[in-house]
Parts: structure tokens; sequence; C-alpha cells
């Protein structure tokens, strides 16, 4: 009976099918064969959190910054998955303080690849949530879109029989949008020593209409690869993952460039057809690889603004190819069928990552590292050198890291906690605020202008005199306008 004639799996069934082999890695991240960090079981302690005065309710994960040259403008873009607390888009400046921070809720649940993208025409933040079989890697779970003012526009849903995976989404000026799910089918496997009657994960890609939900196109991994192009190998009951694809861009010439990490190849895929144009890298690579250009269970394949193509180099998964992660800009002729190293973005601590990483270009083609499960970032000019380094708690990690511009202006009102002597005030998610004034009084219809104080991070402490009794919060920007005001308040009185 051939693959295609066997009865379909459910995921239940899939995940079902017996234990995986999960280890736990650094950054306290779980990693299954299928080489995807997720969060493991909580740390023996709890990660650092900055706790906020005036949003009890948040805690987020402390981000330390160290520049130690001219780096890109912009608020860096992580997703911060601690086993304890802090789980969500998290944006900081250029000095590690927060920005914004939404902390997703539930048992599992986390927040993956938050970053700035259009649709139709605008800026809005995506990222997908949900949860995370650490067996397999295998993500259940839905991308939301926020806009400006981080109100929820749309959540994407797969439109086949299983959730959308968590790698990645690509939104289109043609209103679509581009992303994964893995689909579990039934399989001989006896050929590549697994069992006759065992089970496969095909990746499935799909592009859908934003708006309705109707497939624009569909691409199954299982009809244009092969099993042996895999590095991976079956093992047990445990669905075999051959491709693991992990990432997905539109090219220049509209065609789609996929990363699928167990095979360590980038596929050039016709948006029509579903052929595979060409294969870089791995067993059966169609393009020559020059010295040093080889890479290995990769992620995150980007074209850059000058026709290279930047990837992150993992060096390790199931296996470990080398003893350190890095970032790779590789000039491809696809005429001569050539792949040369341009660039490659070293970690000064030579991380290994064994699972995610992201490598962004930024402006003056520069470049933002992502060291996935190591809880780090690094930016670097356009000639390679190191400008900037950044860390998470040591139990933490990001899948990616990003830095973009961003201008965000909340529908909410900026919160403050008054206590004798002080109102404590945050506004999450203002990007203008570069002032707080405080008006104060003893009744709460006469309010009187009595001190500004600068922003001085996501909390700001203003001082009172010990006579006010009402106080309003005013969030001022650079020209001094009143673009927000705090609740009415009541000072508690010594």
């Amino acid at each position: 009976m051939s693959d295609n004639a066997r009865p379909r799996l459910t995921r239940r069934r899939l995940l079902a099918g017996g234990a995986g082999l999960a280890a736990v890695g650094a950054g306290g991240f779980a990693v299954g064969r299928s080489g995807v960090g997720t969060p493991a079981d909580p740390p023996a302690e709890p990660a650092p959190l900055r706790q906020f005065v005036s949003r009890p309710d948040l805690a987020v994960p402390v981000v330390e910054v160290t520049a130690t040259g001219p780096t890109a403008p912009g608020l860096v873009f992580l997703t911060p998955a601690a086993g304890v607390g802090g789980r969500g888009p998290l944006l900081v400046d250029g000095t590690g303080q927060p920005v914004w921070f939404h902390q997703v809720s539930g048992p599992g649940v986390i927040a993956i690849d938050a970053r700035v993208q259009r649709l139709a025409g605008q800026p809005v933040i995506t990222w997908w949530e949900g949860t995370i079989d650490p067996r397999y890697g295998i993500g259940a779970g839905e991308f939301v879109i926020v806009d400006r003012s981080y109100r929820e526009l749309r959540r994407l849903r797969a439109p086949g029989p299983v959730p959308a995976d968590q790698h990645d989404l690509i939104l289109t000026p043609e209103g679509t949008a581009i992303f994964f799910a893995y689909e579990p089918v039934a399989a001989d496997l006896s050929a590549h020593g697994g069992p006759a009657d065992g089970a496969l994960v095909d990746g499935v890609l799909y592009e859908v209409d934003v708006a309705t939900g109707a497939i624009v196109f569909q691409w199954r991994a299982r009809d244009h690869v092969s099993l042996d192009e895999s590095y991976a190998t079956p093992t047990g009951r445990v669905p075999y993952d051959y491709l693991h694809a992990n990432s997905v861009e539109v090219d220049r010439d509209g065609t789609l460039l996929v990363s699928a990490r167990h095979t360590w190849t980038i596929y050039k895929i016709d948006r029509r057809s579903g052929a595979v144009r060409w294969r870089l890298g791995g067993k059966r690579s169609d393009i020559r690889m020059g010295p040093d250009a080889a890479f290995a269970w990769q992620h995150d394949a980007r074209r850059r603004s000058d026709g290279t193509l930047g990837l992150f180099d993992n060096e390790a998964g199931i296996t470990n190819r080398s003893n350190a992660s890095r970032g790779l800009v590789l000039d491809v002729d696809e005429t001569a069928r050539t792949a040369r190293l341009v660039r490659a973005l070293q970690h000064p601590d030579a991380l290994l990552a064994p699972s995610q990483g992201s490598v962004q270009e930024l402006p003056g083609r520069g470049s933002l590292v992502g060291w996935g499960q190591q809880p780090a970032f690094t930016e670097y000019a356009a000639d390679g050198t190191l400008v900037a380094r950044g860390s998470l708690p040591a139990d933490n990690g990001s899948y990616r890291a990003y830095k973009f511009d961003w201008t965000g202006t909340p529908t909410d009102r900026p919160a403050v906690t008054a206590v004798h002597g002080a109102a404590h005030v945050s506004w999450n998610g203002a990007t203008a605020v570069t002032r707080w004034q405080a008006r104060a009084g003893l009744q709460p219809d006469r309010l009187t202008s009595i001190t500004t104080a600068t922003r001085t991070g996501f909390e700001t402490t203003v001082a009172l005199p010990p006579t006010a009794v009402f106080v309003v919060v005013d969030a001022l920007d650079r020209a001094g306008t009143v673009v927000g005001s705090s609740p009415l308040t009541i000072v508690p009185q010594a």
C-alpha cells in the first residue's frame, strides 16, 4: 500500500504514538528529536522578573543590553517563554527596559515570533500563540494580529485538519498569509529503518486569504521531498518528522524559500506548481557550496536587500556538527549554481544553540542575531563588527529576536498607583511618552500641575507633596502635548 493510500492519522493518534526522546537543553527548554525548543519543567529558581507597583499584574523577564558601538534604531522584539511566568510578546528599548509586554495565560500556552508586518498597508504586530508538545516540537495554536493600539484584529487558524504550527507566518501585500501545519499521515517506514505501519509528519504549507480564510496555495512536502534527504531517522513508534520546515519567505521573483531543518536544505519552490526549482545545502544540493558555506540544522532563511541570503546555522540538533552556532550571509549565484560565504556572525561566547534562532537584516545592512534556545541576542554593523549584545534570564529563551521601528498608542489609560508622597505611573505599550506631569489637589475638581518627571523606564515615580489628596498623572510627548491621562486617584495619607 502506498503512503498516499494509507488512512490518515488524527493528531490525537499521532501524539499518542509513543514517548519521544527529550532532554533539557541549555536555556531551560526541552529539546525533542525535532530539535524544537519548548518550555521545560519549571526551574528550581524562578527567572529574574521585573515587577511594577502600577502594574502588579505584569511579571516581565529582565533583559540586559550592552552597546559597544552605534546601533540601528528601533525596539527589540522578543517572545520569552520561561517555565515560570513572564511568557508573551515583549518589546524592549536599547537599554533593555520594557516598552510593551503582553502576558499570555493558560496551561502550557506560550507566544512565539512577535514581529512587525503589514496588513492592508498598515503596520501590525503578529505572533503565534498556543502549546507545543515537548516530545515532538509540534505546535497547536493560531496566529494573532494586533494593530498600533494593540487591539486584536484577527486570529488566523489553519484551514486543514490540524492547528497552525508555530514556525512562521508571512503576511503578503496581496492580503494573504503563508504558514505551516504539521499533518500526521500513516506511512511505511521500513525502507528507512522504521516500522511498516509507522507515521510520518508531513509539512504542509498554506497560503490563505486573510479576510476569508480561503486557500490560495497549498504545498505538501512529501509530494516533492524524498525521505532519503533527511538527516533524521525514524525512532520506535515516534512519528517521523523527516523534514521539519521552519521558515518561509517570498523571494524577489515570487517563489518561496523554505528552510527545512532535518534535511539541512533551503528549497526554492514554484508558487504555482509547487515544484522545487533548486535545493541549497543537504544531501541533494543543486548548488555547489563554497568553503565554510555549508550549514546544519538551520533556521530562518531570508533574502537580504543586496540579494544575499541570511540564515541561522545552528550546527546542532539531533546531532552536533560543531561546537558553536553562527549567523550566515551567503552569496548564492542561481545561474552559476554556487554559494559563497560572505560573512559569519559569531557570538563572542561561542554559543551553541541546539534549537531556534534568527538572523534579521537591519537598516544600513547590519544584522540582529537571535540565539534561540540560548537566552541571547547580538547586533552587528554592516561589516560584521559586534555593536551590542543582550541577554534574557538564564532559564529563558526567545524563538527569534528582531528589531523594528514601532509606534504604539494604547487604547487604555496610563496606570497609576499612589502612595503617600509619590505616584508610580506606567503606560504599557505607549512609545511617545517622554515626561509625566502630576496634577494634584485637595478636591477632585481642583487639580493643579505640581511637577513633571522624565520617563525613566516602563514605570516612573513622580514626587507628590504631602498635602496631595487627589492626583491625575498626564503623559507628555516631546512637544509637551498631553497624549494620555491616568484615572483620578486618591493618595493614601500617612
